[in-house]
């Protein structure tokens, strides 16, 4: 790569053209670069096209307007008026697909035609995403509901994505941080941004020092490690109001040390798509200092 076409990424992601750590610079600019690479993805969060509730029983679904599920009128001619109808049996806490006669639909890069149970976004391992064309589709379940998350891979949200920005690279933000373990059976209470509460596990918080004085934040446990949701002073102005993630791989063990890197701060899904429910932070992860490291916001 030549030194002109380096310097224009360099400017293009918010670290600066030299750093005190080269390591630190390149190792944070990849983490970076897979965090564009995967928003752009297909079936991304910029690609989300709509967030349907469906009722128990037979749900009609295509672009067609006597359907149950009516999708955009952007995916019209993207298969006929009326692509199938989705089952939602409450009992067996399933939903099934049965195509509409004459379509075909593809899963896992494999056709398929009549009938399919699918499966949701709560059992990672069966989560499906089903479609025709450039439209794919699947199910996610939150409060009990069962909803169609719907994406275009076409959509003019992705084509018109100007990218992710960032704050430069920041060491002073890079902290070390104790983990203070929580008794058994803690949880938390997360509300996303459509008011709806959810308790989750909470297996201790993070302590750390910024701007000289100790502060706080509750995780959540995620898969091995811990998941964060904050805001702080910069929320609003040059950073997502809503909120923030930080994501820490491996769950430290009780009082041990271990780097929290405010540098890898990134906004959550509805800084990008209006088709998502995202957490807030709860009162106690509200910091009273401005974290001027991670990702900004440029609006949409």
């Amino acid at each position: 790569m030549n030194r002109l076409l380096v310097t224009a990424c360099v400017l293009c992601t918010g670290l600066p053209a030299t750093a005190a750590d080269p390591e630190y610079t390149r190792d944070l600019q990849a983490w970076r670069d897979a965090q564009e690479k995967s928003l752009r993805a297909d079936n991304g969060w910029l690609t989300l096209a709509g967030r349907f509730p469906l009722k128990v029983g037979a749900n009609t679904f295509g672009t067609g307007s006597d359907n149950d599920v009516v999708f955009p009128p952007e995916l019209q001619g993207v298969g006929p008026d009326r692509l199938g109808t989705l089952h939602v049996d409450a009992v067996s806490k399933r939903v099934a697909l049965k195509l509409a006669a004459g379509v075909t639909m593809v899963a896992g890069g494999k056709e398929f035609t009549g009938e399919r149970v699918l499966g949701t976004d709560i059992d990672t391992d069966k989560r499906d995403w089903v479609g025709i064309g450039r439209l794919r589709m699947h199910i996610i379940v939150r409060g009990g509901r069962y909803i169609v998350r719907l994406a275009d891979n076409e959509s003019a949200v992705r084509k018109n994505f100007a990218g992710r920005v960032w704050y430069p690279a920041n060491e002073r933000f890079k902290v070390e941080a104790t983990f203070r373990a929580s008794p058994a059976g803690k949880t938390v209470r997360i509300v996303n941004v459509l008011g709806e509460p959810s308790d989750q596990p909470c297996p201790g918080y993070v302590e750390f020092k910024l701007d000289g004085e100790t502060q706080t934040l509750d995780a959540i446990a995620e898969g091995e490690g811990l998941f964060i949701v904050f805001r702080d002073r910069t929320a609003g102005e040059t950073s997502y109001k809503a909120s923030r993630f930080l994501t820490v791989e491996k769950m430290p063990k009780p009082d041990a040390k271990f780097t929290l890197d405010f540098n890898r701060a990134y906004n959550p899904p509805c800084a990008f798509s209006e088709f998502t429910t995202c957490p807030l932070p709860p009162k106690q992860n509200i910091l009273k200092i401005r974290v001027e490291a991670g990702e900004k916001y440029r609006g949409k």
